[in-house]
């Protein structure tokens, strides 16, 4: 914009306050101009002249603040003072990985910017419940907040926020394996409203925990659980019974749910675009028949070490869900090609499928691969460990998808006995195609 309207002039920036483009442009379209500029940008600006330093830490400009591509070892002064200077005007602000900032800090930032609606404090490992209790107190829009990797946080946090933050739409507690079903009873209770639920990790919840979840939260559309060992089909059912609108579901390495968490999904949650079930190894051909057949919307699906699986699934994904980008495929020893040539020949294949991955499928051989080359959005393809798999046959699908990527070990050739002298050395690396 500037160099449009000044041409060179726009380079005239001195430490005088009369350079010209603070003659020309009035104070308020400057500070429209600095509101689009980020946060390393606007420091710099502010060095510039003592008008440009009023208006480059102007409130207003500092809304949304992400510090994580900037710098991470700040210390807890800092964040006091950009609360002090952003006050009421600040929405966004994220402080991952700041490991320097504490509770103290963050009780100044929350009476200071009472209006932040989202905050992140993932991996601010000195973070306890004396934060949430801040927030609860001062930071009644709190609408996202993310608390993983603060593993000091417990149940006295949720309710905390139960409390003081109703509006609160989207939590992320992962890893903090302190937190149990009292936690999350209080909190659901009072937040009606919760979209995002992220409890990958909190290996203390249980089925009772997942009650009061699919009784109190109607609006819920992600839920992750990853490694939430004690959890079963009874609690999942309830979830998949009270939370019609789910549309993503992480539940890999509960190794203890069945298929009837597959027939629940499909007969309540339709909408559903996103199922992680990686480590689920009692997972058959029968539960994904009846999910792909009500859920035609799924988009990314991760059936790691669903080792029940047959070419059956395949069969019903390709026929039911024409939206599918995604699918991993790994460790399911029995597919076949015959699976993948259904796949390659079903209506998300053309323009839909992106990513493939069939690492350790002992049988997937080269015809996989001509059974795909039809597929014109396919960008990856993993084939770790398919032993049945050679570089010609990569070789050809590339000449049909010459940008895709193929990741790919071949084994070394074993060298041959030596007579005499020094033997050849053989690179033992993979081989990355």
């Amino acid at each position: 914009l500037w160099r449009k309207m000044y041409g060179a002039r726009c380079c005239m920036f001195t430490n005088s306050d009369e350079a010209v483009i603070n003659k020309k442009l009035p104070k308020e379209l400057l500070l429209r101009i600095f509101s689009f500029l980020d946060v390393v940008t606007l420091c710099r600006c502010a060095q510039v002249s003592r008008s440009w330093n009023v208006l480059a830490l102007d409130g207003s400009n500092w809304q949304r603040i992400d510090l994580f591509d900037f710098q991470r070892d700040i210390e807890g002064r800092v964040v006091e003072n950009i609360s002090k200077r952003c006050g009421g005007f600040l929405r966004k602000l994220s402080l991952r990985g700041c490991l320097g900032v504490g509770d103290s800090a963050l009780r100044t930032f929350s009476q200071n910017c009472r209006n932040i609606e989202l905050l992140s404090l993932n991996g601010c490992t000195k973070i306890t419940d004396s934060t949430c209790n801040s927030l609860s107190k001062f930071c009644p829009k709190l609408k996202h907040l993310d608390l993983a990797s603060c593993t000091s946080i417990t149940n006295l946090s949720l309710k905390a926020l139960s409390e003081g933050c109703p509006l609160l739409e989207q939590l992320n507690i992962s890893w903090c394996d302190q937190v149990t079903k009292d936690g999350i009873q209080a909190l659901v209770r009072s937040c009606p409203g919760l979209k995002g639920l992220f409890l990958k990790g909190c290996t203390q919840l249980e089925d009772e925990a997942l009650k009061h979840i699919g009784a109190h939260c109607p609006e819920l559309v992600t839920l992750n659980l990853q490694t939430c060992s004690q959890i079963t089909d009874e609690g999942l059912i309830t979830i998949c019974r009270g939370c019609h609108r789910l549309q993503s579901l992480c539940v890999s390495g509960c190794a203890n749910i069945t298929d009837a968490i597959l027939h629940a999904l499909g007969q309540n949650c339709p909408r559903l675009r996103i199922l992680e079930v990686a480590r689920c190894s009692q997972l058959t051909d029968m539960g994904f028949t009846t999910l792909a057949r009500n859920c035609h919307e799924l988009e990314k699906m991760d059936l790691e070490e669903c080792v029940q699986i047959t070419d059956g699934t395949l069969i019903q994904l390709s026929i039911h869900c024409p939206r599918l980008q995604v699918l991993s495929l790994s460790h399911c020893e029995l597919i076949t090609d015959d699976g993948i040539r259904h796949l390659g020949s079903g209506p998300c294949a053309h323009d839909r499928l992106e990513v493939i991955e069939l690492d350790n499928c002992p049988l997937i051989t080269d015809a996989s691969l001509e059974h795909l080359k039809s597929c014109h959005s396919l960008d990856r393809i993993e084939l770790y460990d398919c032993q049945q798999i050679t570089r010609a046959g990569i070789k050809r699908l590339r000449t049909h998808l010459p940008n895709i990527k193929v990741h790919a070990y071949f084994a070394p050739v074993t060298p041959p006995p030596s007579v005499g002298g020094s033997r050849q050395r053989f690179c033992r690396c993979c081989v990355l195609l």
